[in-house]
């Protein structure tokens, strides 16, 4: 049962559950991100005392309460925009995102988003996405938050590649199960800086907010447990075709632990990968480098492989993607580097 009071949100839980941030998320349809936010701030209560971790687990029979913060409406509208769908049924859309596109709207970007395609594309607002799409809000400035209708995992907006979109409840639920459990199989193609030794190997490396710059995150003692896995698979002068395998989905993760492995991913600029990051700094490589760039202006990841068991049937479905035309001309040119 759920009832609402003014900015706060009520649920009586109908089942026991390991984890408070888990269970709301999932009943309040809002991302586990907004939810531990509310416990930090100590607006999440269980049996009206305040908690304070996300952690904590809860009963069947518990009063759930979370207190919203004042949010400005905004607008959702259908929009004609281009897909690249490479996968639907009844259950869910497997989309291969191009780059440039935001998954969802937030502050400052109320349209042409892939949700705002999506809803063009289904013509009708799927039941899962009613209660998001009805009364939505922006987050708050700088706040990773934003409105979700039907989104499981999300790419960052310069980030092309596979993605898969639930089309009612209890889909969601499900493929929100197996991301949980880490049974997803999510393989990314990325070009970095430099020749990672070992060229294989693994980085579990904890991710939180960068203190410093609230829109990036950091490798930090007190941050969520992160685990990639990287391959290289070609090596130039000094840059690598890496493939990176996530254990975990924790926000920027490839991005932030190839800048913490000391090889930042080719042209982020929100991490450094869009100067010569190795090789001399020389006229000639300035000019192939910037060259490079005009041709790649987004950080050089792709989402080449999602694999999942289907959440009606059970089948094991797996989809890959090629390479998107702006890495496959950086590979080409990247032997001819004038070093």
């Amino acid at each position: 049962m759920m009832t609402e009071a003014g900015c706060i949100k009520t649920v009586i839980c109908d089942q026991d559950a390991a984890r408070v941030d888990v269970y709301l998320a999932g009943r309040l349809g809002c991302s586990r991100n907004k939810v531990q936010q509310a416990i930090k701030d100590g607006r999440v209560r269980i049996n009206n005392a305040i908690i304070r971790q996300a952690s904590r687990s809860v009963k069947a029979g518990d009063k759930l309460s979370m207190q919203w913060v004042s949010a400005r409406p905004i607008r959702l509208d259908p929009e004609p925009l281009s897909l690249d769908i490479v996968y639907e049924d009844a259950s869910l859309i497997v989309i291969n995102k191009a780059a440039g596109m935001a998954v969802h709207p937030g502050a400052g970007r109320p349209s042409g988003t892939l949700v705002n395609a999506l809803l063009h594309h289904v013509g009708a607002v799927p039941k899962a996405w009613e209660r998001q799409v009805e009364g939505l809000s922006a987050e708050p400035a700088g706040s990773f938050g934003a409105v979700r209708p039907g989104i499981v995992h999300r790419l960052d907006m310069d980030t092309s590649g596979l993605m898969v979109v639930a089309k009612d409840e209890q889909v969601h639920q499900r493929l929100q199960v197996q991301f949980e459990a880490r049974t997803v199989d999510r393989l990314y193609a990325g070009i970095v800086w430099g020749l990672p030794e070992p060229p294989s190997g693994e980085i579990n490396q904890p991710i939180g907010r960068d203190p410093r710059v609230r829109t990036r995150m950091t490798v930090r003692s007190d941050g969520r447990h992160a685990l990639t896995r990287y391959d290289t698979r070609t090596q130039f002068a000094h840059a690598s075709r890496v493939s990176f395998r996530l254990q975990t989905g924790r926000t920027h993760q490839i991005r932030v632990h190839a800048r913490h492995l000391g090889h930042t991913i080719l042209g982020d600029r929100v991490y450094g990968g869009d100067s010569i990051r190795y090789g001399p700094v020389t006229a000639r490589r300035k000019a192939f480098y910037r060259h490079i760039w005009e041709h790649l202006p987004r950080q050089a990841l792709h989402a080449q492989r999602l694999g999942f068991d289907h959440p009606r049937t059970g089948t094991r479905m797996c989809w890959e993607c090629d390479w998107p035309s702006d890495m496959e001309w950086v590979l080409e040119r990247l032997p001819r580097d004038p070093v």
